[in-house]
């Protein structure tokens, strides 16, 4: 059921659009999956308004958090298939919880990448002092400069040791169907 609506401020979908910085493609997207609901003018034309405006930003947000639009599209009929308030918002509850474990996780994964980069370029500005005209490979057995340290594992991993590797460590394309 599509309401009729002669709203004054409402917006039309290229300027819901303009304004939310979402394609008109994406906002009829939105609508084909339930997750907008637009109203229409006497000529058929979708209108939008402030709750509209919410709307489109929240399902921004959501998906800055790693939500699919399916994710959100179930958390919605979640919702609104809830019985009662308290019902709908536990479901919202565990959601984000879950979500919000997830981002701790990935906060811990970049802040320890965020160490192994700042230790490595602080190695590496050692480097600098380097005044022996070498191979890379020689690298690995430095005593100029880093004599009491060792290279960091995103530094020490570029070294090439001259070792082959063996056949079975090798990565081979998969033959078998998938």
């Amino acid at each position: 059921m599509t309401m009729r609506t002669t709203q004054a401020g409402a917006l039309k979908v290229g300027e819901l659009a303009r304004k939310t910085g979402k394609t008109v493609r994406a906002l009829r997207l939105y609508e084909e999956l339930g997750l907008m609901r637009p109203g229409r003018s006497d000529g058929g034309f979708r209108l939008y308004g402030p709750d509209d405006i919410a709307r489109v930003y929240w399902i921004s947000k959501l998906q800055d958090m790693g939500f699919s639009l399916s994710q959100i599209q179930n958390l919605v009929s979640t919702v609104e298939g809830s019985s009662t308030a308290p019902e709908a918002m536990q479901s919202l509850r565990e959601m984000f919880r879950g979500r919000l474990s997830q981002t701790r996780a990935q906060v811990e994964r970049l802040l320890q990448l965020e160490r192994d980069l700042a230790e490595s370029l602080a190695y590496l500005e050692g480097c600098r002092a380097c005044t022996g005209d070498h191979h890379l490979d020689d690298c690995v057995s430095c005593d100029s400069v880093h004599a009491d340290t060792q290279a960091p594992s995103l530094v020490a991993g570029i070294h090439l040791t001259g070792a082959p590797l063996p056949t079975s460590s090798l990565v081979r394309p998969r033959t078998d169907p998938a």
